[in-house]
């Protein structure tokens, strides 16, 4: 199948109706993590620790992923009115709770659009509220939503559904380029062609970077190898790609790890002090403002 690297989508908030008043970076891409757990989080577990399911909020009005159990991490003024699904997973997708936060627009691979319209149909008929508009993508097509253009990218991941492609995402906003990726095992060799880090370099690098971390240290024999990415391979991929310059980070800014197990990973506090650097653990509730590789944030008003 030919790749829709070239294609574009274009989104007008003009044609939603919809104003946004939003407190976001002009020209960062400001992250809120709504949610940070794996599927194996459910509620607080017995080290007082809790991880909502992994969801998070870009510029305070698109989600990615979002599930009843990260509706209370919006902030109460933030109403997003898109969203972008990963893969079918309940951990990842709930048309119901989508629809509730306010969501009118829908992205999610075409290799389950079918599946998910009826989804949320259904939903919506038992809200009593319109269904809102469903777009399938394509890997490599790149859509267009005011200053951000996202783009669909292959994950290494399966559902139930045998011909669906889970998907990661790049995000862009002038000079920054954020790769989200999760769930996932690795960066796919086809992911990293689309996005322009391949080994060919023909595209620009990334300057910023949230990759799930579904096992934890020393965890390397776990079973879900074959489709999430342990500390170490975080570690190894991050290593690479800046000797390789292909992630130029702003100096300091963290590889933030995501879609943490339960039965995988110790406390926050046991992340804070024993990942190795430039990992640091994203937790429920932290908001990053993500710049280009030479911004100084201090010049930002």
């Amino acid at each position: 199948m030919k790749l829709a690297a070239t294609s574009l989508l274009t989104v007008s908030h003009n044609s939603l109706g919809i104003n946004h008043t939003n407190a976001k970076s002009e020209k960062g891409i400001a992250i809120r993590f709504l949610g940070t757990g794996a599927a194996d989080w459910n509620g607080r577990d017995e080290r007082g620790e809790l991880r909502r399911l992994t969801s998070i909020l870009v510029d305070r009005h698109i989600l990615i992923d979002f599930t009843p159990t990260t509706e209370d991490m919006l902030p109460v003024d933030c109403h997003p009115d898109i969203i972008f699904y990963t893969h079918s997973h309940n951990d990842h997708y709930n048309p119901t709770a989508a629809l509730k936060a306010g969501v009118k627009r829908v992205y999610l691979s075409q290799t389950w659009y079918d599946i998910a319209k009826v989804d949320f149909d259904q939903a919506a008929k038992a809200l009593n509220m319109p269904s809102p508009l469903i777009t399938p993508v394509y890997t490599g097509q790149q859509i267009k939503i005011e200053n951000l253009a996202i783009t669909p990218l292959p994950a290494n991941h399966a559902t139930e559904y045998i011909t669906e492609q889970a998907l990661i995402y790049l995000i862009e906003k002038q000079n920054t380029r954020l790769l989200y990726a999760t769930d996932t095992g690795g960066i796919p060799a086809l992911a990293t062609r689309i996005s322009g880090i391949d080994a060919h370099q023909k595209g620009s690098p990334i300057t910023a970077l949230i990759m799930e971390a579904t096992m934890g240290m020393n965890c390397e024999a776990d079973f879900r190898l074959f489709t999430h990415s342990s500390v170490a391979l975080v570690e190894r991929t991050v290593r690479v790609l800046k000797e390789t310059k292909r992630y130029l980070p702003p100096a300091g800014q963290p590889v933030y790890i995501t879609h943490l197990a339960r039965t995988l990973h110790g406390t926050q506090a046991d992340l804070d002090t024993h990942l190795p650097a430039p990992l640091r653990a994203a937790y429920d509730g932290l908001e990053v403002i993500f710049y280009p590789n030479h911004f100084d944030p201090s010049s930002q008003t």
